[in-house]
């Protein structure tokens, strides 16, 4: 019996690489599905769920942690590794704050990939060996999620969606049409996450969500 993977990533030359090496490489992995956003996760999560799921931590419109949250609330069971370019303290505690199982650095080798994918099926958790040691021990012995986690914490889901959109570039009357919601309600939580984050432009706003993975340029 295979073991079931998604990929998502925004670049369709990454999600093809992982698949043909990890096929290629492993024939007790498949994949069944590929996605370029959250929001594609999530759909094909409801249709024909897999038992891994490979998420890129900054995809556009729903980011790989937003995604991952979204996926354990759907199914607490879900077995998430995250996928990124960072060895970033914050977005290790955070990827693992929502759900996920594993974290590997896009540059890792495809027998890590492999490893990671069976780690995670086991129900068992894996970090990338190229992070580097000071981040992993940080993590591992904290006892409290550090400043940027925490702030972050404070926001609602909505928030922090929104809060990617003003990252990626989109304005009150783009985010209203995008989340089918009035405009007074997107102007009212832009408001809400400034008071919240104690940033009050929108060029730093927009700095904030590019400095902690939320959004990509």
């Amino acid at each position: 019996m295979s073991i079931e993977v998604i990929i998502g990533d925004d670049h369709n030359i990454v999600r093809e690489g992982i698949k043909e090496v990890i096929e290629r490489k492993a024939k007790d992995i498949k994949v069944i599905g590929e996605a370029s956003n959250g929001n594609e996760i999530l759909n094909l999560a409801k249709t024909k769920p897999a038992d891994v799921y490979i998420i890129d931590i900054t995809m556009p419109i729903l980011n790989g942690i937003e995604t991952t949250d979204r996926l354990v609330r759907m199914n607490p069971k879900s077995k998430i590794i995250i996928l990124s370019m960072h060895n970033n303290r914050s977005l290790i505690e955070r990827a693992f704050k929502y759900g996920a199982k594993g974290y590997i650095l896009k540059e890792s080798d495809v027998e890590e990939v492999i490893h990671a994918i069976r780690e995670v099926y086991m129900n068992r958790f894996f970090l990338s060996s190229k992070i580097s040691k000071f981040v992993v021990h940080s993590f591992l012995g904290k006892k409290h999620s550090s400043k940027a986690v925490k702030i972050l914490g404070q926001l609602t889901r909505r928030e922090r969606e929104i809060l990617q959109l003003i990252g990626e570039g989109f304005d009150d009357k783009e985010i209203a049409t995008k989340l089918n919601v009035s405009l007074h309600t997107a102007h009212a939580h832009r408001k809400s996450i400034m008071r919240k984050l104690d940033i009050h432009k929108q060029a730093d706003l927009i700095r904030y969500a590019l400095k902690e993975g939320i959004c990509k340029l």
